[in-house]
């Protein structure tokens, strides 16, 4: 049944009260009193028309316009919101600064030009903002203090201007910006602020995550321009606090603090006091920007089911004198990776195995795009993982504000941190790359203190990557920037655009819809299933175009709460048998043309019953310990290297091939007789086959397989040495893969590949190895190792091995045009030593 949420807005459950959230609380209650200057005349502004209304739609006015505290990690007492109505104007790329000019239409900050919030609701790709303020005179600036002007986020490209004067520019729709604009200020009176943003989106090479001027009714969406988090002001002396670092080491409970610093403080110390509360765990002095060890004895762990919080207060002194005060706060909590009791890399939270559960969280709204309406409704959001029974969030191909990853670490959320992605299609350039990588950099310095963020996500099937090798420098440079947190080089590595697995970070990311994915772990990266699911409900008077599609659409609330249930399921079993170490369901929301989510885009409606969907959550969270499935281990097999089925292909005429180890003698249909590499061989023009009559390889255990093959063509298409039917896909494919053009054995949609193109009319000695226990499929050629893939789950198939075709779709396919002999069938994973030996015989 569809559950109709309540008609003002949902409500989502309560967390247990602490003096640290009671004291950010008032604070962040009195920042929000103080008064916001808006341009005038604000009666000009008027709200668009949403496709769709969230609950919290009409909540939003020219007052109201996300009032809250915006950077809760360092506060201070005394601050100015500048969100609110500014007056706005479409440019063109050269035009001059319209100082003092009143611009033709009105805007209201920070929603995105095309949001319906912001009362423009269409693209631009030159604009122009503008606003006058006020500084209150209490702030005493320029005798005593300077003044800062923040940016949360403006897409793309800004310049800022203060009564004529360039402030500041910053490129990059993620990153937070300032700027001292003391000196820019007059003596008294109204000053202006005149912002200009270029943001082309997709017609450049910038990072855009999920943002296109031209929406494709797929899984790419509406753009989001300008000025879309909160800008705001406030006064600091000369020389103060500007940013902080901070570390939790659980081995030596203790906080590794630095207290970065601005302006001159030389001879300045800072003091730092840890609290419980009211009580005072320890207080720490030293130097600034220098690193301090802050003790938190019998620290109180922060983790999903207690999300517990310590306040922090910096003092930076002139001697005794305190020169600027600021707040803070942090989790004591370690994200790491260990041998589960089955042997395999886990990930681990605190030194326990943790499975990471989540949703894939794209942050997009129908009234704002990239910004939520309120400060409520970016909470709500969150809310609703902890009522579903997730502990992660993938927070997928962009950022938030600095508010969301506070609710996420007051909730109890860890949370995957994609990079947002350059544009699909191509292969970016070059000063495009060096872009990517500025902007990555800056968003781990940017966020690298939130307690909730355990692991960065450079990059996502592919999308704007130019360089597996890159893409591995990348992962290595993260981790060094940030050794705290997990690096997950690729989400969906094995997927779309990808150019392969790099080897570096700490994670094996694969996809699979609807999956779900099955990486097995290595000896120094853990697994997950990057994104799976994807099942679809339509609910009418709820959707952005009026339809909508997902990976498996569903009738009903009913066969949708069943099919995600079903596939849970699926996900505990990998977790046991494969030896995932988390999984990410698609997705919190439906959004745009996709209705694949627990809710409609417009939080509205719950599409599935919320309670199976907790209770088979929280199965899998509980079961997923690290401890395996218990299953029996492949057997060792038959000794030596004659196999348990082999055709010499020595027979030289007749429709038989004679099993020279087993009982299984082969039937020839249109194949011939030819040379081989020894005495005879059997040739394929494009037809035929060599049909055993049986299955030859359990291919739930362990098995190899062997050939001598030569080619008489390389070309696009694909061509199978050995395989086995089942009806549908084969169970493994020893083939030429046209699409790659090397040589591969496979699974369908997997491929352990060569490193070279194989040339025509050359003999190869191919051998593919599954080995179970280890979950890979291996590839060699002429007795060398080309390549291993993971591959926890088997694919099954009991129909008959079959050399030179293969089967797809139930169809037979990949005829061979070439030569085979020598084909060994074995029911064990041949040694890479055992392999090179006969491939030398």
């Amino acid at each position: 049944m569809l559950s109709l949420a309540p008609p003002t807005r949902p409500r989502g459950r309560g967390l247990r009260s602490r003096s640290l959230l009671a004291a950010l609380c008032a604070l962040l209650v009195a920042a929000a009193l103080t008064p916001t200057a808006a341009a005038e005349p604000t009666q000009d502004w008027t709200r668009g028309e949403p496709r769709l209304v969230t609950p919290w739609t009409h909540d939003v006015s020219p007052d109201n316009a996300l009032p809250e505290y915006p950077r809760p990690q360092l506060t201070r007492a005394q601050w100015h919101n500048l969100n609110g109505v500014w007056e706005f104007a479409g440019a063109s790329e050269g035009d001059r600064p319209p100082f003092g000019e009143t611009l033709p239409e009105r805007i209201l900050v920070p929603y995105p030009t095309e949001s319906a919030l912001s009362g423009i609701q269409r693209h631009e790709d030159h604009m122009w903002y503008r606003r006058t303020f006020h500084v209150p005179d209490q702030w005493r600036i320029g005798e005593h203090n300077r003044l800062k002007l923040h940016f949360g986020a403006v897409d793309h490209a800004a310049t800022v201007y203060v009564n004529g004067h360039e402030v500041a520019s910053h490129e990059g729709g993620y990153g937070a910006f300032s700027a001292d604009v003391t000196d820019a200020l007059t003596s008294s009176g109204e000053q202006e602020i005149v912002v200009g943003v270029t943001d082309r989106t997709d017609a450049t090479w910038q990072p855009v995550g999920k943002q296109r001027r031209v929406p494709d009714r797929g899984i790419f969406y509406e753009s989001a321009s300008g000025i879309w988090q909160t800008v705001w002001m406030e006064p600091v002396p000369a020389g103060h606090v500007d940013t902080l670092d901070m570390v939790p080491d659980l081995d030596s409970s203790t906080l590794r603090l630095t207290v970065n610093t601005e302006g001159d403080t030389d001879g300045m110390t800072v003091e730092a006091v840890v609290r419980d509360g009211r009580r005072v765990v320890s207080r720490t002095q030293g130097a600034p920007d220098e690193p301090l060890e802050l003790s938190v004895p019998d620290a109180k762990l922060w983790s999903p089911d207690s999300p517990f919080l310590y306040e922090l207060d910096v003092v930076l002194r002139d001697r005794h004198r305190p020169v600027d005060e600021v707040s803070s706060y942090f989790g004591m909590r370690e994200i790491g990776t260990a041998l589960g009791e089955d042997g395999r890399l886990r990930i681990t939270l605190n030194g326990e195995v943790l499975f990471l559960l989540s949703t894939l969280d794209q942050g997009y709204w129908p009234d704002g795009i990239y910004t939520a309406p309120t400060d409520e409704a970016l909470r709500w959001d969150l809310e609703q993982h902890k009522r579903l029974g997730f502990n992660t969030v993938r927070k997928h191909i962009k950022t938030e504000p600095d508010r969301w990853y506070y609710h996420a670490d007051r909730l109890g959320l860890l949370v995957w941190q994609d990079m947002p992605s350059m544009r699909t299609g191509e292969r970016p350039p070059a000063h495009a790359a060096e872009r990517f990588e500025t902007e990555l950099h800056e968003l781990v310095e940017q966020k690298k203190n939130w307690t909730s963020i355990i692991g960065w996500v450079p990059f996502n099937e592919g999308w704007g990557e130019w360089s597996r090798e890159d893409t591995g420098r990348i992962a290595e440079e993260v981790a060094a920037q940030d050794p705290t947190r997990l690096v997950n080089a690729h989400s969906g590595v094995n997927c779309c655009d990808s150019l392969g697995d790099s080897g570096a970070g700490h994670v094996i990311d694969w996809h699979a819809y609807v999956g779900p994915a099955t990486p097995m772990p290595d000896e120094t990266r853990v697994s997950i299933d990057g994104e799976h699911g994807g099942f679809g409900l339509e609910v009418d008077g709820h959707m952005w175009f009026g339809e909508g599609h997902a990976y498996q659409m569903l009738p009903d609330s009913d066969s949708l709460t069943a099919a995600y249930v079903d596939n849970q399921r699926a996900v505990l079993q990998a977790a046991r048998s494969c030896a995932i170490s988390g999984a990410v369901y698609t997705q919190l929301t439906d959004v745009e043309h996709e209705v694949n989510g627990f809710f409609t885009y417009d939080r509205q409606v719950e599409k599935m019953d919320f309670d199976a969907v907790r209770e088979v959550n929280e199965e899998i969270i509980a079961g997923a310990d690290g401890s395996g499935d218990g299953g029996t281990e492949p057997g060792p097999g038959t000794p030596g290297l004659d196999g348990v089925h082999a055709y010499p292909f020595d027979d030289g005429s007749g429709s038989v091939a004679t099993d020279a180890v087993g009982d299984a003698d082969a039937t020839l249909t249109g194949a011939e007789w030819t040379d081989g590499v020894r005495g005879g061989a059997v040739s394929f023009d494009g037809a035929g086959e060599v049909d055993t009559g049986a299955a030859l390889v359990d291919t739930a255990g362990d098995y190899s397989v062997s050939a001598w093959v030569r080619l008489d063509e390389a070309g696009d298409g694909f061509q199978t040495v050995v395989s086995q039917d089942t009806g549908t896909d084969s169970a493994f494919f020893l083939q030429y893969s046209g699409q790659d053009q090397r040589w591969a054995f496979s699974y369908a949609g997997l491929r352990a590949l060569s490193s070279e193109k194989p040339e025509p009319g050359r003999w190869y000695h191919l051998t593919g190895v599954r080995d179970a226990r280890a979950g890979t499929l291996s590839l060699y050629v002429d007795g060398e190792p080309a390549e291993h893939e993971s591959a926890c789950t088997p694919q099954e198939g009991s129909g008959n091995t079959v050399i030179g075709r293969a089967q797809y779709g139930g169809e037979q396919v990949d005829h061979l045009r070439g030569d085979v002999d020598e084909v060994r069938v074995f029911d064990r994973a041949l040694t890479k030593e055992e392999v090179a030996e006969l491939a030398r015989s």
